[in-house]
């Protein structure tokens, strides 16, 4: 299954068809990039590896940071001053990037470490990757869950050497750089070295063996040989002070010869790294061919979760990527936490839950319900050990949280579990965490003023109330349920009655009709809040642009003024970005599923390509690709609430491996959609052969798999326009807010 995979898309600038019709009037704020990169991974697990040229996206690219509209080239074309480990994978301005422990092959003097070398072929498939430099040295890499091989072919040269920096982490763009604090590296015995590097406050450590048993092994520093030294430590480095250091294999190579690398990666210790290897890769040289085999063989069972019946190649491709770059991240990295000393569940680069709570979760949660347990776990102990759940977690110390992106996104997987009976997790232990959490940073002020600032954070902690309110529900614990449930009709706190729409605050990444129309537990109460059914789907269609003229997207370096005007279209942002992701949906609620046909249409095949510009913005950690992964099968999961949304799929054929089971997709009438062509509808579903006038399925029907029958029409039909999925509301009113003032109206790009 991993030929249908190209991971080379999303790693150039946004390059898609024009769009036509109601896409044209969609606004993208955010970079017009998908930032992702195509070296080696597997699986969600904690170690990728790829060429490094230190631009952006991820320090494989040609591009400047950009935070919004069409990223500025600094590289004309693609180059590498090596290749280095752990990339993210789609995200923006996430900081940090990572990138540790370069890998240069060279037939050049140490002096010339740095420069770039014009990569002249490239080739990827998930776990493996390939680029030919300019210099005549072959480079091929694979990665196993903690560890990487790479495999180096070189020309005839006296002088042939591998050099390993220490130093180097981050992109080499202005104020990019992650500067070790400390670091330690000793050369063991022939063809043997290891070392950690302490990165924001983060331990880790490398094991590595080379198996070229007739050259020198060397340590350097500030590119000069340290002839005869065998350790080299640093203790409080400073940007200014830095200067590299790593340790270098050199010798004669003869044509074509082939020198591998192999190292262990831990978060623990050198002895923990070093059985990491043996772990993933076994003992003795030879290993790349074992590992990426291994690596292939875990992508393929991956994949084959969910097969489509793709009219073309194209489309295959672009499905089968979407499905990889959904399961890249995050990293589980078990028994290797560097901040407690208990084994057990440890994940990092959950970049971040804001981008991948909705889409990105539950599709784990389907296919590798495992995986989603132990991530589940994870969170649990930082909650644990840190005092908070995760927003975002990085493989950093006191990560940033990303606390104004969202509160409470935890509670949201964790109900999604709860609500499945999945085995492995202490729900005691759990709704502990989850009651506790609801009161920090801004739970506060929901508690006391009825409504948190940004507004949005006011809709967040209600529905983590509701949720957490299921999971006490199931442990029995009555009382607390009934309390949370109360709290969580505050969510109208947040709205203001006059417009329907949210109150006056600060947006993140959006404005405020990017955040009004999410999907809440009460949706019921929602459109009446918008003074009924027909008063909401007009405000919805003016939100997507039904009878708008087209807009012009962001460019190149966009200025302030531009961007305002944007965010006051109050227009869908298409998928370049992730506030307004579940919001075509809303329409069931309002019994027209008709118009999610048509929206869902357009993003599918406007919004997504193939192509390395084939992905409408930051893909974020598998945000935007899992979103298409459902969209396009005629599926939605309503994130915590243990739905499924149902709609007119994409593709006439398709099977998803769930929980207990195979959920079977087929249809009837299905003709193959076109950019720019017009939409299929639902005639009516077929339910293991039952009619289900519903547009939904419960988590527990999805989970034990069956038979899903779309007949499809070229016109609306009266299908799910009587039945509503669910709506929870206990009581008829909210406390009402007893705060006093208002922030001003703003937009955050």
């Amino acid at each position: 299954m991993t030929r249908r995979v190209d991971p080379f898309i999303g790693t150039e600038v946004t390059e898609l068809p024009p769009q036509t019709g109601l896409a044209a009037t969609w606004w993208w704020p955010k970079p017009q990039i998908g930032n992702t990169h195509p070296g080696a991974t597997s699986p969600l697990g904690m170690v990728s590896a790829c060429a490094y040229s230190g631009a952006y996206p991820t320090g494989y690219g040609r591009y400047d940071l950009s935070l919004d509209g069409i990223p500025p080239v600094i590289h004309d074309r693609q180059l590498a001053s090596g290749f280095t480990h752990f990339q993210q994978s789609g995200t923006g301005a996430i900081r940090k990037y990572y990138n540790y422990f370069r890998v240069t092959p060279t037939v050049e003097p140490l002096d010339e470490l740095g420069r770039s070398y014009e990569i002249t072929d490239e080739q990827a498939e998930p776990g493996w990757y390939r680029a030919e430099l300019d210099s005549g040295i072959s480079a091929e890499i694979t990665v196993g869950p903690k560890s990487a091989v790479h495999r180096y072919t070189f020309p005839r040269h006296n002088n042939a050497r591998v050099v390993i920096d220490f130093s180097l982490g981050g992109l080499s763009i202005p104020y990019g750089a992650t500067v070790p604090l400390r670091a330690h590296l000793e050369s063991l015995e022939p063809g043997v070295a290891a070392g950690e590097i302490v990165v924001e406050g983060t331990p880790l450590s490398v094991y590595i063996e080379c198996d070229a048993p007739t050259w020198r092994r060397m340590l350097w520093y500030d590119r000069r040989l340290m002839h005869g030294g065998t350790r080299l430590d640093f203790d409080r480095i400073r940007p200014t002070t830095l200067r590299p250091f790593g340790v270098m294999w050199a010798g004669p190579s003869a044509p074509g010869e082939q020198v591998e690398l192999r190292f262990g990666f831990s978060l623990r210790g050198v002895e923990q790294a070093r059985q990491n290897l043996r772990d993933d890769c076994g003992d003795g040289a030879d290993a790349f061919d074992r590992r990426r085999e291994l690596t292939r063989a875990s992508w393929n069972d991956a994949l084959e979760k969910v097969d489509v019946v793709a009219p073309t190649q194209e489309r295959e491709t672009v499905f089968g990527t979407a499905l990889y770059h959904s399961l890249i991240k995050p990293c589980l990295a078990p028994d290797e936490s560097p901040y407690w000393p208990t084994d057990g569940a440890f994940a990092f680069d959950i970049s971040t839950m804001w981008d991948i709570y909705r889409t990105q979760l539950p599709l784990l949660t389907t296919l590798v319900p495992e995986k989603a347990v132990e991530l589940a776990n994870a969170m649990l102990n930082i909650c644990e050990e840190e005092g908070n759940f995760p927003i975002g977690y990085r493989m950093a110390r006191g990560s940033d949280r990303f606390s104004r992106q969202g509160s409470a996104l935890a509670h949201t997987f964790l109900a999604d579990l709860c609500a499945l009976d999945l085995p492995g997790i202490e729900w005691d232990w759990a709704l502990v965490h989850m009651a506790n959490d609801l009161r920090r940073t801004y739970g506060e002020e929901y508690l006391q003023r009825g409504e948190a600032h940004p507004i949005t954070h006011t809709l967040d902690i209600a529905f983590g109330y509701w949720c957490t309110a299921q999971v006490a529900e199931k442990v029995g614990d009555k009382a607390l349920a009934e309390q949370f449930y109360t709290l969580s009709e505050r969510w109208v706190n947040a709205f203001d009655p006059a417009t329907g729409l949210l109150k006056d605050s600060t947006f993140y990444e959006g404005s405020r009709h990017n955040y009004s129309f999410r999907i809440l537990h009460d949706m019921a109460g929602r459109i009446a809040l918008s003074g009924g059914d027909d008063a909401f789907i007009e405000q919805l269609d003016a939100f997507f642009g039904y009878g708008a003229a087209p807009v012009t997207q962001p460019g190149l370096a966009p200025g302030p003024d531009e961007l305002l005007a944007g965010y006051r279209l109050g227009r869908f942002e298409g998928l370049n970005n992730e506030p307004d992701m579940e919001v075509p949906w809303a329409y069931h609620w309002a019994g027209r599923p008709d118009r999610t046909a048509e929206i869902v249409h357009d993003i599918v095949h406007q919004q997504f390509g193939p192509g390395r510009g084939g992905l409408p913005g930051n893909d974020d950690s598998g945000g935007i690709s899992s979103w298409y992964v459902w969209a396009s099968l005629g599926l939605f999961p309503v994130a915590g609430q243990n739905l499924v949304l149902l709609g007119p799929p994409s593709y006439p054929e398709a099977s998803i491996a769930v929980g207990d089971g195979t959920l079977r997709i087929a249809t009837d009438g299905f003709t193959e959609p076109t950019a720019g062509g017009p939409p299929q509808y639902v005639q009516s579903v077929l339910w293991n052969g039952e009619p289900l006038e519903r547009t939904y399925l419960h988590g527990g029907e999805f989970r034990r798999g069956g038979d899903l029958l779309f007949r499809l029409g070229a016109e609306p039909s009266d299908w799910g326009t009587a039945v509503r999925p669910p709506s929870s509301s206990r009581r008829s009113t909210a406390l009402p807010t007893t705060s006093t003032s208002v922030p001003p109206a703003a937009v955050e790009g």
